[in-house]
């Protein structure tokens, strides 16, 4: 008898993680769902027949916290879909002092992947998928200064370079875990009609008014990729692939297969969450 396959998915409250979560849950499926609040998650697990598990992304504390809860509940993953995240304004600082566009859509993955590193590697043949953006394009990685201490930070920007980070994190999964069994492709599901951008006032502008339905597609439409991607599993082929939606190897900044990024923002990110 084959074992059910484990898939663990953040940022599954609402919007393309709920629908990837409904998508994917099934008898041969061991599903755990990740939200901020346990109120708005409690109707998905019920629907997906999930277990649920809350974290705030803000907080790197409540996402080692949230890796132990994991590894209590499962014993390998075969998919980590990293879908939690946002756009926000930079002049916020997440609990441990970070701009949170870095420390929430970075931070906080790269920090619950590795902790969840030999999980993954149990299940003899893994997939971290990380929800990316085509906002990358407009990211620039400056080494010397990921939280904006010296430089300005404009929103878009630190939203972009964020996304930006997701695909080299994306590669570095892919260089360095290779031998482990974990693949790792990253996703622009579109520009989806959610609650993304409620915290941010320039992009929540958009997102709060009819013109989102002039510019955004539905949340059915944004996890198609997700879905099928995840359903794919560790396929060799996806390795280290940024996806644009359904189109393989999409457009990206020139600095997402910079071998130096790739290695310096790993290096750095695991000083700075404690893992160095």
């Amino acid at each position: 008898m084959t074992s059910p396959r484990t898939i663990v998915i953040t940022g599954a409250s609402d919007g393309i993680g709920a629908v990837a979560a409904r998508a994917l849950a099934g008898p041969e499926v061991n599903l755990v769902v990740v939200g901020r609040s346990a109120q708005k998650l409690a109707p998905v697990a019920a629907d997906a027949g999930a277990t649920a598990l809350t974290a705030d992304f803000a907080d790197l504390d409540q996402v080692r916290a949230l890796a132990e809860q994991i590894r209590e509940q499962v014993g390998a993953i075969d998919v980590l879909l990293n879908n939690a995240g946002g756009t926000f304004a930079p002049s916020l600082r997440t609990a441990q002092g970070h701009e949170p566009n870095f420390g929430i859509n970075h931070l906080a993955p790269f920090l619950l992947t590795n902790l969840l590193r030999d999980r993954l590697a149990a299940a003899g043949g893994a997939l971290v998928l990380n929800t990316s953006s085509v906002g990358n394009r407009f990211g620039h990685v400056d080494l010397d200064d990921l939280d904006y201490r010296r430089r300005r930070a404009f929103e878009t920007r630190a939203y972009g370079t964020s996304k930006l980070m997701n695909i080299l994190f994306t590669r570095g999964i892919a260089q360095r875990w290779a031998d482990d069994g974990i693949i790792s492709a990253a996703v622009h599901p579109g520009p989806v009609a959610t609650s993304f951008g409620r915290d941010s006032w320039f992009v929540g502008l958009l997102y709060r008014t009819p013109l989102r339905h002039l510019a955004t597609i539905t949340p059915a439409q944004g996890a198609t990729p997700l879905i099928e991607l995840a359903n794919c599993g560790a396929a060799p082929e996806i390795n280290g692939v940024y996806f644009d939606r359904h189109r393989a190897n999409g457009r990206e900044n020139r600095q997402a297969h910079d071998p130096k990024l790739i290695d310096g923002l790993w290096t750095a990110s695991a000083d700075l969450v404690g893992l160095g």
